[in-house]
């Protein structure tokens, strides 16, 4: 990528920049298998993304460069198959909302040592809720963030228990960002049941347990039965922990086994907001505050639901996302920064040679479908390059980042689609 000059090419030198996110998860290099036959075609696994008592989750790739994600259950001790027949009937039933995972379909592998084990093929997501809080060192996140996650999360949420279905196993892991849909998405359903009908002893993480679920599982532990099964105000609780610990940076396991916690949440939910008061706007933060403590009433009665939550005033309130918020989200769109001096965009010889030559650079990684270089704010001189997909665009934040253009260093963000494509391109907050 070259100025029309030729003497600026872009450096494959790095920089210590923080702009470039670090690889998801603690990932398993060496996992078995290294192929799913699905649907007759062979899919390679590329890495496992995660591996739990009863399933183990990998990202695969087709020969068409297709992405998805496999979940396979493993056999239980019975030759049982419980857990896959749960979340398979559940997502079955709850397809079709944007803030859901998608189920592609269903699958069984026969192994080489000839076990059988039973598969769901599921849409690919990018970073966790719960990578977000790693990475947020304990600073908070921005209003914009906590927003955007806290609405696609009701918007799941409100889906979910009007089809009669509480999750009952909320939490920063099984909340993840698709990159593609530009929202956040629920998984994981194997806890899930119909309300009413709770056939499910031990619900929700430490943590992000409600009250009368803590009570429920101890009765459960006791062999005892208990007088009803948990609601869908379980969920509402565990969002509500979810929120504070976004807003506050910390993690509060700790915090909400305290006797003080159980004495009055409300309290501690308060000294947490009032501590960090000075670093966001007094208005959205008195709207937060009262949003999170409807969802932390100890009694479920009084908790808000998922559809009165979504009418709160928090959410009427625009916001502009961080420049870490666009690092952290990926979508196809990237933004270069830190690239194009003013004097290159009012020579229009020189502006089509930087046109041509950044279409060049960027197409090395990927299909590239548009690319903008505004002459005049907002966004004036910053670079947008909309690919065919997010793993294009990733793939080229990855390479682009701490590169060197002009004697500068590149700054590389992402940028939400949506906006790109209204040719809304707002100034991002610093």
């Amino acid at each position: 990528m070259a100025c029309s000059s030729g003497n600026a090419k872009m450096s494959t030198s790095n920089a210590n920049t923080p702009v470039l996110p670090p690889p998801q998860g603690n990932v398993d290099q060496t996992m078995k298998p290294v192929l799913f036959e699905i649907f007759g075609e062979m899919w390679n696994v590329q890495v496992r993304l995660g591996q739990g008592v009863s399933a183990s989750v990998y990202r695969v790739s087709s020969g068409r460069a297709s992405m998805a994600a496999v979940k396979e259950f493993q056999v239980d001790a019975q030759g049982g198959d419980y857990g896959y027949l749960k979340e398979r009937s559940v997502l079955e039933n709850i397809q079709g909302h944007k803030n859901i995972v998608t189920l592609y379909g269903v699958f069984t592998n026969h192994n080489p040592l000839g076990i059988a084990t039973h598969c769901l093929l599921l849409e690919l997501l990018d970073v966790s809720v719960s990578e977000l809080l790693v990475r947020a060192s304990n600073q908070g996140h921005s209003m914009w963030l906590i927003q955007h996650c806290a609405r696609d999360v009701l918007e799941a949420l409100c889906f979910l228990h009007r089809e009669g279905y509480v999750h009952a196993d909320l939490k920063p892991r099984n909340i993840l960002w698709s990159p593609d849909d530009e929202c956040f998405k629920l998984i994981d359903f194997g806890l899930s049941f119909k309300e009413g009908h709770q056939d499910v002893k031990y619900i929700q993480t430490d943590g992000y347990r409600a009250p009368e679920a803590e009570v429920q599982n101890s009765l459960a532990q006791a062999g005892l039965e208990g007088d009803s099964g948990c609601t869908s105000a379980v969920d509402l609780w565990s969002l509500g922990i979810i929120l504070l610990e976004m807003f506050s940076g910390i993690k509060l396991k700790e915090t909400v086994k305290s006797q003080e916690w159980k004495d009055n949440p409300a309290a501690i939910v308060d000294h947490i907001f009032s501590s960090n008061s000075v670093v966001y706007p007094a208005i959205p933060v008195y709207h937060l505050r009262d949003l999170i403590k409807s969802m932390l009433h100890s009694n479920p009665s009084s908790r808000s639901t998922a559809e009165a939550a979504l009418i709160s005033p928090f959410f009427s309130i625009p916001f502009a996302p961080h420049i870490e918020d666009l690092v952290l989200l990926p979508t196809p769109v990237l933004r270069l920064l830190n690239v194009i001096d003013d004097s290159h965009l009012y020579n229009d010889d020189e502006y089509e040679d930087i046109i041509e030559d950044m279409r060049e650079e960027c197409q090395k990684y990927g299909s590239v479908i548009s690319l903008l270089i505004p002459k005049e704010n907002p966004g004036k001189g910053q670079v947008f390059v909309e690919y065919a997909n997010a793993g294009d665009s990733k793939e080229a934040q990855r390479q682009l980042t701490g590169r060197t253009f002009d004697g500068k260093f590149v700054v590389a963000t992402f940028y939400p689609l949506s906006a790109y494509k209204r040719g809304y391109l707002y100034q991002t907050v610093q």
